[in-house]
């Protein structure tokens, strides 16, 4: 069986069978061929995706053109793998890998980790190791993750920049602000205090910043201890120099505070002139913030604000010698104040006269927009304890600068709170500079007004009535009716002035109130100075000889308006602004100004005094000889009293005013009232109703006017009598009543 035959057939079997395998094989390789990028061939019609890959038909798919695996992303969600804390996850091409998060680094300092239990981040110094960018000027601070670059101490971001940021931030070196003394205000003594800080500004040094804040506050000490000719500045310069300083000084503490290390500082100057600060990089809640004059209450968030460059101050600066500047300032009470007074005295209430009582309180913060703050500010201001009295009250107040730079105290945005124990609280809704102020309330009183007003009209009257007798009836003819006419004169001009002008509508001292003021100053004087001249004429006709002259007319006209006249230049020559009050058109009480009225005045009431006293005793000693001229004796007698009459109303008069325009109440308002009302129908009644030569004088005028047959009988029948009184009124020393 096994022949040739045989043989060829195996071998045909075979090559059969190799031929036909290596067909299979052709065409399982072609399939395979075709499965997409990131796969492997399963068989000839199936794919399988690499691991790290996925297809939309599945783990193992049929191949086609339209199929493909793409990347699985580990790290994204939903995500199916953890790297742990501090760490971040990141995707790679099949795959992915840990890395801790940026501010973290591995302990081995690996760059990677392949899962969480490999995982040992921690934070990373980046100012230690060096990895960071920030600027040379400024000083790298680790945080948790990160760092921030800063600026070194005394010095701060420039212009553009801002603190606390990574990498971005560049500094400068902090400068005494520029401060120069305002151009408006001609003082020596503020031109010595600015050439102090223009020293402080080129010998500053950011290292000296406590040194120097202390050398600031002293100089400011200096200036207003002793003011020099700065109380000689008129009341709205002397308020501009106020506001001018309050701005610089909080500029400048709030800068040199910037260049401090931070924490508190405390500096209680020789003059009781306190600072307190509080710097810090950054706080949370409350604050409480002060010294003996002051203290504060705040949130930090409000003292930081919207400022994110450089340390967070709070400062207080309380003044007690500021109040210098501040006196005879006007009081701005809002409409709900207003209100609320007038509700309470039923009446208008115009203004206030005011008392400080606690130091003048500068407060600052880094936040400079504190117009409107979004949080209150609580106070506590230490000051003299004292009771209020009629129509006075407590309370809190604030310096505000108006459009010209001036400043005058308000109320708006203020609330007292409360006051005891030495000390009075309060809040407010801004910053400013604070005080406690003893506020005396203007209410106008009507009756008082009217009697004003309806009395003095009726003295005009009366002071007129008596100027056209003594000009016009010839029978009283002489020295004295001289002395009385140019009495009335004063008193009618100064009365007038006085109704009209009196009182300073709006609180501001200006040209208008400060004429006022000198007129009624020269007026009053000129009537006690003519009121004198009456002592005079008496003791020439008592005393010095009897049946003598007195002064002739231009002697009595020379010294009647030429002494007033002097006193007045020359106060005015010395301290002009010293005419003018807030409330009346009067002289200020400040520096003893008001004695260049109460000075002359005394000392015509106490010579007039004298005079009249050696008046009486020489009329007793006549009145005691063998053979008196008791005629001559009883007139001299009767021209006495009126005179002594004359003084006291006159000089009791003046001496309610000058109380009233210093301690304001209702009975010395009145009184004073009153008796000014009086002073024209006290003087008509007795130089006029009360003498005989006048009356009869009244009587013959109104027989004219109405044209009496009386009038024929009362001319025939006092014809001799009265051209023996006009010859005796060639005689002044026998004129009069």
């Amino acid at each position: 069986m096994g022949g040739p035959h045989s043989v060829a057939l195996f071998v045909f079997h075979v090559l059969c069978v190799l031929l036909t395998l290596s067909e299979v094989g052709s065409r399982s390789t072609t399939a395979c061929g075709r499965c997409p990028a990131n796969s492997s061939c399963v068989n000839g019609t199936t794919c399988r995706c690499a691991p790290g890959f996925s297809s939309s038909s599945g783990e193992i798919f049929t191949f086609s053109s339209l199929e493909s695996c793409d990347d699985i992303n580990e790290c994204g969600p939903p995500l199916t793998v953890s790297c742990g804390k501090l760490a971040d996850c990141q995707n790679t091409e099949g795959g992915y890998h840990c890395m801790c998060s940026p501010g973290y680094e591995l302990i081995s300092r690996a760059p990677m980790f392949k899962n969480e239990s490999e995982n040992t981040c921690r934070d990373m110094d980046e100012c230690r190791s060096g990895q960071h960018e920030c600027h040379n000027s400024t000083t790298c601070v680790n945080t948790v993750g990160s760092y921030t670059c800063q600026c070194r101490q005394g010095w701060v971001p420039k212009p553009g920049f801002q603190d606390k940021q990574m990498g971005t931030i560049s500094c400068e070196e902090i400068s005494f602000p520029t401060w120069t003394a305002p151009p408006e205000i001609k003082s020596q003594s503020l031109s010595g205090f600015f050439e102090r800080v223009q020293k402080m500004s080129i010998d500053f040094n950011s290292s000296l910043t406590q040194e120097t804040i202390q050398y600031l506050i002293m100089s400011v000490d200096d200036l207003l201890k002793t003011p020099g000719d700065l109380e000689a500045l008129d009341l709205s310069s002397r308020h501009h120099t106020a506001t001018y300083l309050f701005s610089g000084l909080e500029q400048i503490l709030r800068t040199l505070a910037k260049a401090m290390s931070g924490g508190s500082f405390i500096y209680h100057s020789p003059e009781d002139t306190e600072l307190s600060l509080m710097v810090q990089e950054q706080g949370n809640g409350n604050v409480t913030v002060g010294q003996s004059h002051a203290r504060m209450l705040l949130d930090w968030a409000v003292a930081a604000g919207a400022e994110k460059s450089g340390p967070t101050v709070v400062g207080i600066l309380s003044s007690p010698n500021m109040q210098k500047l501040l006196a005879n300032a006007s009081l701005e009470l809002d409409l709900e104040k207003q209100t609320e007074l007038e509700e309470i005295y039923e009446s208008p209430v115009r203004g206030a006269q005011l008392r400080l009582l606690s130091a003048v309180n500068l407060v600052f913060l880094s936040n400079t927009n504190t117009d409107k703050l979004n949080s209150k500010v609580t106070f506590a201001f230490s000051h003299p304890w004292e009771t209020p009295g009629t129509r006075q009250e407590l309370i809190c107040a604030f310096w505000k600068s108006d459009s010209n730079s001036r400043g005058y105290w308000a109320t708006s945005g203020c609330q007292t709170l409360g006051s005891g124990n030495g000390s009075t609280t309060c809040q407010c809704n801004h910053l400013s500079s604070f005080a406690i102020l003893m506020a005396h309330y203007d209410v106008e009183d009507w009756k008082l007004a009217l009697i004003t007003k309806v009395g003095l009209s009726l003295s005009l009257v009366c002071l007129l009535l008596c100027i056209l007798t003594f000009l016009l009836v010839r029978a009283i003819q002489g020295s004295r009716t001289t002395v009385h006419l140019h009495l009335c004169i004063c008193l009618f001009v100064g009365s007038t002035i006085f109704l009209a002008g009196i009182e300073n509508e709006g609180g501001q001292i200006g040209l208008r109130c400060r004429l006022v003021a000198g007129l009624l100053h020269y007026c009053f004087l000129a009537a006690f100075c003519w009121m004198s001249l009456e002592g005079v004429e008496l003791y020439f006709l008592v005393v010095s000889v009897f049946q003598g002259q007195g002064l002739r007319k231009r002697w009595l006209c020379l010294i009647g308006y030429g002494v007033p006249l002097f006193i007045v230049a020359v106060s005015a020559a010395i301290r002009s602004q010293g005419y003018g009050r807030p409330q009346y058109c009067w002289l200020d009480h400040a520096n003893g100004f008001l004695w260049s009225f109460l000075g002359p005045v005394t000392f015509i009431v106490l010579c007039n005094a004298v005079i009249f006293v050696i008046t009486v005793w020489k009329l007793t000693q006549k009145f005691s000889e063998i053979n008196p001229d008791m005629k001559k004796l009883k007139k001299a007698r009767v021209l006495t009293i009126t005179a002594i009459a004359q003084l006291f109303v006159l000089g009791c008069t003046w001496v309610f005013g000058l109380f009233l325009f210093d301690q304001p109440n209702w009975v010395l308002c009145y009184t004073f009232s009153i008796l000014n009302c009086l002073q024209g129908l006290f003087l008509f009644v007795l130089y006029c109703l009360l003498n005989k030569k006048v009356r009869e004088e009244y009587r013959r005028w109104a027989c004219m006017v109405t044209r009496n047959k009386y009038s024929e009988f009362a001319t025939s029948t006092s014809g001799s009598g009265s051209s023996q009184s006009q010859t005796q009124a060639l005689r002044p020393s026998e004129s009069g009543m």
